[in-house]
């Protein structure tokens, strides 16, 4: 699918997707799989808005940017298909993992400045080695392994949250998981097939969309769960009856 005639030149990327390449614009490669991007960075401004309006530990501002970078190193890659523009994709998406393990376990860490050291080291590391080398196998089972690292401690949160409206963000949080996960193995799997379709569903873009929710959900979560560790009375609360965030009561003392 790739097309030399373009503005950003030969597709110098390890991966294409399922999308025909500069349909709409010269300037855009993969049209849909760029533009599915922008749901994420709206949720993500609408997380920071929250978190910085409660005052929220700067843990979870700093989340909401990470989702933001992400969308937009996506949003790069998908409209070049370049290889510089991959790592702006890639790069982040571990950065992004790197960050949940340290919300997720640095609650019970007693070592207080070697979980944060440890993983900004890592992170940069693998920056630098992702950047010298293209290891595209490679990429994928390191992401997931960082995933699975988060999973037993997500559980835990979900099981000893007794917060109904919590544990429906945690279910959110797992269907959009795995039904944008369904996507993208359609996309991946089966586009010779979509391909000969007079419709193509656009599995990635779809994956993109699902996976902004999913990001915001399991923020959502974990501000409910780290509030109610610090004493917070979290509540789940509905902007206009079905957009859910956190509201926090902190005592005057804090």
């Amino acid at each position: 699918m790739a097309d030399t005639s373009s503005f950003w030149g030969p597709v110098t990327s390890t991966t294409e997707w399922c999308e025909k390449n500069y349909v709409y614009s010269s300037y855009i490669a993969e049209f849909f799989n760029t533009i599915s991007n922008v749901p994420s960075i709206i949720l993500a401004v609408i997380g920071l808005i929250s978190s910085l309006s409660q005052r929220f530990e700067k843990r979870f501002s700093i989340l909401h940017i990470s989702n933001m970078i992400l969308a937009i190193g996506s949003m790069l890659f998908h409209a070049t298909l370049q290889n510089v523009q991959q790592q702006s994709d890639e790069t982040p998406m571990v950065w992004e993992m790197l960050l949940y393990i340290y919300i997720l376990y640095s609650p019970d860490w007693h070592y207080r400045s070697t979980m944060p050291t440890f993983l900004f080291l890592y992170g940069a590391v693998f920056a630098i080695v992702h950047s010298q080398f293209r290891f595209v196998t490679g990429f994928k089972v390191h992401y997931v392994i960082l995933c699975l690292i988060c999973t037993p401690r997500m559980y835990k949160y979900y099981i000893y949250s007794e917060d109904a409206a919590a544990k429906r963000l945690a279910k959110f949080y797992v269907g959009t998981l795995l039904l944008g996960s369904m996507w993208w193995l359609c996309d991946r799997l089966f586009c010779k097939e979509i391909s000969r379709w007079y419709f193509n569903p656009q599995g990635h873009a779809l994956w993109h969309v699902l996976m902004g929710f999913n990001s915001y959900f399991a923020n959502t979560f974990l501000m409910f769960c780290r509030a109610q560790q610090r004493g917070w009375a979290p509540r789940v609360v509905y902007l206009l009856g079905f957009f859910p965030y956190v509201k926090i009561q902190k005592p005057k003392t804090q």
